[in-house]
């Protein structure tokens, strides 16, 4: 959903491109509102299924209690969370931290159970974390721990109870028992071999320091607090340039198509 926002917003901009002679513009459509009804729509449809889920997955929902949240665990979206939450202005998200080695060493380990490898080696492993953890804590600094909460994966094995109670407060819901029964087993376990070592040659030794160096300095220092407006600021900026981005290569990519098009058949 991260490219799919946008998406969208490459269209509230072509529909307010040129003031009141474009529809959106000229009905005072923001676009606030047009990235909130994309999000109600996609929400609303996720709920309507989630009985045809459960039939896939044999699970029973009793009627009285019905399912009105639901999570999504897409790592990647860690760079979209200015995106999504303007498609879900009242979403949640939880930041769940871990130690930078063990996800290393299960990044690479990945193909044993997806049969495909998800990174391509060493270096890039300690990358995508430096990556998405680095946009995790700019989404704590802007937000703040109302919208973001950051769960040490360390703690929830140590201390599950009150780790799962935190949570719970976080998104509004009550604690039960039954919270825990999921942790019993690991699950997108990579199944590292006790013996694994990642220590490729190859990899820049600056890399791991920095990795490193963050993953400490996530551990000992808390969340911020309160939510910070230039934060907040630069995560718009940084939104606002890869929607341009996009604009601009699909509009070179369907002009490429037009003379493509146009010289069809031409000798030259």
């Amino acid at each position: 959903m991260g490219q799919f926002a946008v998406n969208v917003a490459i269209s509230h901009q072509i529909g307010t491109a040129r003031d009141r002679f474009t529809i959106l513009s000229a009905m005072d459509v923001s676009r606030d509102e047009f990235f909130a009804n994309f999000g109600q729509s996609i929400n609303d449809l996720i709920l309507r299924h989630r009985r045809d889920l459960d039939k896939k997955r044999k699970m029973t929902t009793h009627p009285s209690e019905p399912k009105m949240r639901w999570a999504d665990g897409t790592p990647e979206y860690s760079s979209h969370i200015y995106a999504l939450r303007k498609l879900f202005p009242e979403a949640l998200f939880v930041h769940i931290v871990r130690d930078v080695r063990a996800v290393v060493r299960s990044m690479l380990n990945f193909h044993r159970v997806a049969g495909k490898s998800l990174v391509a080696n060493e270096e890039e492993a300690y990358r995508y974390w430096l990556r998405t953890v680095s946009a995790c804590l700019t989404a704590e600094r802007a937000y703040g721990p109302k919208v973001v909460h950051r769960l040490r994966y360390a703690a929830l094995i140590d201390n599950p109870e009150s780790v799962m109670r935190s949570l719970l407060d976080f998104v509004g819901e009550p604690y039960v028992a039954k919270c825990l029964e999921p942790l019993a087993q690991r699950i997108n376990s990579s199944n590292v071999p006790a013996d694994f070592k990642a220590d490729d040659p190859a990899t820049d030794p600056t890399v791991i320091e920095e990795a490193t160096r963050l993953c400490a300095e996530v551990e000992q220092t808390p969340q911020p607090t309160e939510a910070s407006p230039a934060a907040a600021d630069e995560m718009e900026v940084v939104f606002g340039k890869r929607v341009q981005d996009m604009a601009t290569l699909d509009n070179s990519y369907q002009k490429a198509r037009q003379i493509i098009k146009e010289n069809a058949g031409r000798t030259v």
